[in-house]
């Protein structure tokens, strides 16, 4: 029990460093023409909220690669198609097609940080690295005679892996997960 206890308190102190952090400003904020990576990500709703499935990797008119192309895995789109829905029922002026480029408001960053931080984590991130570091501990307890007081080490793992994305930009979030997790 003292093991959930830990562990759960450690994915608070994430999510709460994470939804401080992303209280704060944004690379790219009112700087045309890209914007920087909300920017994207906003784009990237409307995007997959307005092409089908099978434009949303590909330049068309309705879509250009050069302006924030959608080039992640299709995991990550689906996630965009799903938000960009809720976000047309909440404004439809924030996923439309062509005339939302550039799109900020403080309602709409709250959206997106929200669906960013608290539901993607929530449902994807964090069960993966809870998974994958109760898994490592499986695997080096089957190594090791008496894995007695792991329970603390556990827990820094998975907590440097959660604020992994505060620390590092988009590009090396992977890479940086991989060697924390590797330790």
């Amino acid at each position: 029990m003292e093991k959930w206890s830990l562990m759960t308190l450690t994915v608070l102190l994430a999510l709460t460093v994470r939804w401080a952090v992303s209280l704060g400003s944004y690379s790219g904020a009112g700087k045309p023409p890209m914007y920087g990576d909300y920017e994207a990500q906003r784009h990237w709703q409307e995007i997959t909220y307005n092409l089908p499935i099978r434009q949303w990797y590909f330049n068309t008119s309705d879509n250009n690669l050069q302006y924030w192309g959608l080039d992640y895995p299709p995991l990550t789109a689906y996630h965009s198609f799903v938000c960009a829905y809720i976000a047309k029922l909440i404004n439809p002026d924030w996923v439309a097609l062509h005339t939302s480029r550039g799109y900020e408001s403080q309602p709409h960053k709250l959206f997106m940080r929200t669906t960013a931080v608290f539901v993607a984590d929530l449902l994807v991130y964090i069960p993966a690295v809870i998974l994958y570091c109760f898994s490592l501990k499986e695997t080096s307890a089957k190594k090791k005679v008496g894995a007695a007081g792991q329970t603390g080490r556990d827990s820094a793992g998975v907590l440097r892996c959660l604020l992994a994305p505060v620390r590092h930009r988009r590009g090396t979030n992977h890479a940086s997960t991989q060697k924390t997790l590797s330790h």
